[in-house]
């Protein structure tokens, strides 16, 4: 289980180092009406940071403990402008955000998961991980409240929002 601190503004976060690669910007795309091309310094930059301690069983690598600092997922999210009619519950619940990364790996969330009037699940792009700046390896989806790590999307190279059809429309 893990505890999320409330917002904060950014702190005086270390950068990448000047020879460094810098990641490459990820796009959030889909049904959005600003469409977005973002950095690890812009997700730090740009938003209040949150910080959450973690705990969760990699199947690769087995129990993790680590730190994690960055944005709400839905405040980058709502910056993009969801192409959803925010008054109405039920148009919001049909959205879905998939978080791809640099390895392939990908999830699917639902709207309802980071949704205040819904799950409010505080899930974060991070921006730093362990105290260390995610500049160059990139931004990482982190799931405060999984057990598991499966949902720990590295290296994210495109969020996507949209829906799905509906069975049995085509």
């Amino acid at each position: 289980m893990s505890r999320l601190s409330p917002p904060s503004r950014p702190a005086a976060v270390r950068s990448a180092p000047d020879d460094a690669p810098a990641a490459r910007p990820f796009r959030v795309s889909g049904r959005l009406h600003r469409p977005l091309a973002l950095t690890v310094a812009d997700l730090r930059e740009r938003w209040p940071q949150r910080h959450a301690p973690v705990v969760f069983d990699c199947a690769t690598n087995g129990p993790q403990q680590h730190t994690f600092d960055g944005p709400l997922l839905r405040d980058v999210l709502v910056a993009a402008g969801p192409a959803f009619d925010a008054r109405r519950r039920k148009d919001r619940s049909r959205f879905l955000v998939a978080v791809t990364g640099g390895d392939g790996h990908h999830a699917v969330l639902s709207w309802a998961e980071i949704d205040a009037d819904f799950g409010d699940a505080p899930i974060l792009l991070a921006a730093a991980l362990d105290g260390r700046p995610l500049d160059t390896a990139g931004s990482q989806l982190v799931v405060p409240s999984d057990r598991c790590g499966a949902r720990y999307i590295s290296a994210i190279t495109g969020i996507w929002v949209g829906t799905c059809p509906v069975p049995g429309e085509r």
